[in-house]
């Protein structure tokens, strides 16, 4: 693999392994605490308040991809009764309204944690800045609405079926069960 190769899979999925790797953080912390509790009678003073945040961020990231694998909770049964194109639309302009919800909420969340936030406001146990954990509020928000836009790319322009890991599942389920009968 090519240098540049990997650093476009690094980027294309960058959000994914964030949150990979603070989902397995989390739970080692987490486990850790509970066996020094168990067995030493001790626990981490800063390791709840840590978890705390690096579950938060997880959640954020795992938001973002959910919108890049078109994963995200839908209401779609009323297009069932119309046609596909019209379906697009309204799924376009669906998608519209979400990313202009999540630039506002960009704009929103900056201007309070890089303007508005008190640079004195720090955690309780670990010390740090809040801005630190505030700032996954932008960060997700962007790059939801930057993985949305794309979908929306594929799907418009390019001509790309975009299904979410769910409906794939039950398809591949479907031509398994037609194809032994």
């Amino acid at each position: 693999m090519s240098l540049k190769k990997f650093i476009l899979n690094l980027l294309g999925n960058i959000e994914e392994y964030l949150a990979e790797a603070l989902l397995a953080c989390f739970v080692v912390l987490l486990f850790v605490q509970i066996l020094l509790r168990q067995f030493f009678q001790y626990s981490l003073p800063w390791g709840e308040e840590l978890a705390t945040y690096m579950f938060v961020w997880f959640a954020y990231l795992g938001a973002t991809v959910a919108a890049k694998m078109s994963a995200h909770n839908r209401v779609t049964f009323q297009f069932n009764f119309t046609p596909p194109i019209v379906r697009k639309v309204c799924m376009a302009l669906a998608d519209l309204l979400w990313v202009c919800f999540n630039l506002y909420f960009v704009y929103l969340s900056y201007t309070f944690v890089f303007k508005k936030m008190n640079l004195f406001w720090k955690s309780q146990t670990l010390g740090l800045p809040m801005k630190y954990f505030y700032m996954i509020l932008p960060i997700a928000f962007t790059l939801m609405s930057i993985r949305i836009l794309w979908n929306n790319y594929l799907t418009l322009v390019k001509g790309v079926n975009l299904m979410d890991p769910e409906t794939e599942e039950i398809e591949k389920l479907k031509h398994s069960a037609t194809a032994q009968q």
